[in-house]
């Protein structure tokens, strides 16, 4: 018999050393412990768990680091949407930043800030600018969801804490996506919300 060629045999040796590897060894599984710089990090597709803290009870919670905890008692949608805005805070603002059809900038606009959250909530499929949410959703306060909004600004209230490029009523005065620990004026804002929330 004729062996076609090297590579063949050594994917196929490849092939039955991972058959016969424990399965916790094939899905980088490693009992719960987290990787290492040695294991080459995180696995794709994984959320960085820096990203994506939790807190008790049904309010979102501001970090030290600037990040959000999400609530343990919300519904999976609001978690989603704050780790997803979690990855972009602080950012810098950029006019029409993540405006595009992967909601990708090197910084963010107001609206666009908002499009992110939402759309890692699984609640948007393209970025709206500040004068298109005011007739998304539904009128009104929602229970998780908050969008103020008018034709030159947007901002949005997720399970309680304020997500915004604006630094109005921020000791901080920075600009950029933010969770800012105080909620601003709403005068002049239309409210809206998603279905269901």
């Amino acid at each position: 018999m004729r062996v076609r060629s090297l590579p063949n045999i050594v994917m196929v040796l490849l092939g039955l050393l991972v058959l016969a590897a424990p399965a916790s060894a094939q899905t980088g599984d490693s009992g719960g412990a987290a990787p290492t710089a040695a294991s080459g990090g995180y696995q794709y597709g994984v959320a960085d768990p820096s990203l994506t803290p939790m807190v008790a009870g049904s309010a979102a919670k501001l970090l030290p680091d600037g990040l959000a905890a999400a609530p343990v008692d919300s519904p999976p949608e609001v978690q989603n949407a704050i780790w997803a805005a979690n990855a972009i805070i602080g950012l810098p603002y950029v006019y029409g930043g993540g405006h595009n059809v992967r909601f990708t900038g090197r910084g963010y606009d107001c609206s666009g800030t908002v499009s992110f959250a939402l759309h890692g909530a699984n609640l948007l499929r393209a970025p709206l600018d500040s004068g298109s949410f005011m007739r998304w959703g539904l009128a009104g306060k929602g229970q998780w969801f908050t969008i103020y909004t008018n034709p030159g600004h947007a901002f949005a209230v997720i399970a309680g804490l304020r997500l915004d490029t604006s630094p109005a009523g921020d000791p901080t005065g920075l600009r950029g996506p933010r969770w800012r620990p105080v909620l601003r004026s709403t005068r002049g804002f239309t409210a809206r919300h998603p279905l269901g929330f």
